[in-house]
């Protein structure tokens, strides 16, 4: 007997869940979703260099819209319970299976098939902000018209059974950095100069960092290692880390900015080296209207007017912008899923309502059902 819908995703979510991989390490993952877009019908794209997968469903004439959706793939590395381990506690195992549930919604409807193409992208390492730039390299959104994500939003931002047409995440960014030197003893203070004042003057000076507040924005050193077990050595060493947070692109490049600026002049002031010894960010929220508004009928078409919200602002971060940033013909947005999900995204132990799937998987289905109706 085929499985039902409900079945299939469950069984789905719970392989997914059970099975987490770091990012660039979706090995098994990618065979996985593979397997499930072949079985579907789906023409399928992998890589010999890079986890990920894409698979295509529809009419790719060139002469009818193409629609796509996108799932992330990776888990975090977090302690779980004393244990160090790969953990899906940002909801990515529950997008794959939203968007296969999707699949499965209109893989035998011909109405829809005729008149688009769909393509279904799973993408590996957003965690680490790097997966969409390799697949924009990789032309992943060439040929796409229309752009659409899914994410789970936590208690504080959406109400379980709601669902919202537009998150607009703010920029992120990662900054971090040696302090290098040499120790000295204790007894001699004079013959070095101790990391851990370097470090500290670096802390209070990105704590004077003063940007426009009618925009929301932060940097933190969220990393500060020196010293060993030895407490009569005077650390020459340290390494340290910050996350840097803005609304908006622009502001986000004026905070940049100004921490490198301290970074260089703490360099001067103590006579030390400050290696940068990694740098990344993800951009801001770019949504496209025309796209937002076809989300927002098909929330209202899955769940009802009184279940839509409106587009959600969190200083989150997703590298899914990058996409209309690199690439500016796309129309895209990317819907939040109001399900219950608590303490919040990345707790070791986050949790939500998993009936809220079946919501997903209906709004994405209306985003391909609508634009089929808009190609008549």
């Amino acid at each position: 007997m085929a499985a039902t819908l409900q079945e299939r995703v469950m069984d789905t979510f719970n392989h997914l869940h059970a099975n987490p991989e770091l990012s660039w390490e979706e090995v098994e993952t990618t065979k996985y979703i593979k397997e499930k877009l072949e079985e579907a019908g789906c023409s399928v794209t992998v890589f010999d260099d890079c986890t990920g997968v894409i698979g295509d469903i529809g009419n790719f004439s060139g002469e009818a819209p193409v629609i796509a959706i996108r799932a992330d793939m990776d888990a975090l590395w977090q302690e779980v319970d004393g244990e160090l381990k790969a953990n899906h506690s940002c909801g990515h195992d529950a997008h794959m299976t939203m968007v296969l549930g999707a699949l499965w919604s209109i893989k035998d409807r011909a109405d829809i098939l005729q008149k688009v193409g769909v393509r279904f992208i799973f993408q590996p390492a957003e965690e680490v902000g790097a997966g969409a730039l390799k697949l924009i390299e990789k032309g992943a959104v060439d040929q796409v018209d229309y752009y659409y994500g899914i994410h789970l939003r936590p208690i504080q931002e959406l109400p379980n059974g709601k669902a919202a047409p537009a998150i607009l995440h703010g920029a992120t960014g990662s900054l971090e950095f040696d302090i290098r030197g040499e120790d000295a003893h204790g007894a001699r203070p004079h013959l070095t100069h101790n990391a851990v004042e370097i470090g500290t003057h670096i802390v209070n000076a990105i704590h004077t960092i003063h940007l426009d507040p009618n925009i929301a924005h932060s940097a933190k050193v969220t990393r500060f290692l020196a010293g060993e077990r030895n407490t009569n050595i005077i650390p020459g060493s340290a390494t340290l880390a910050v996350d840097l947070r803005a609304q908006t692109n622009e502001l986000m490049e004026q905070l940049v900015s100004r921490i490198h600026e301290i970074l260089q002049s703490t360099q001067s002031l103590f006579n030390v080296t400050i290696n940068i010894t990694e740098e990344n960010g993800v951009a801001a929220a770019e949504v496209h209207p025309e796209a937002q508004e076809i989300a927002r009928q098909a929330i209202i078409r899955s769940i009802g007017e009184e279940y839509t919200a409106a587009p959600i602002v969190t200083p989150g971060g997703d590298d899914f912008h990058f996409y209309t940033i690199k690439k500016p013909h796309l129309k895209a947005t990317m819907v939040g899923l109001g399900c219950g999900l608590q303490p919040g995204l990345h707790h070791p132990h986050m949790t939500f309502d998993q009936e809220a799937l079946f919501n997903g998987i209906h709004v994405l289905a209306n985003i391909i059902e609508l634009h089929a109706k808009g190609a008549n």
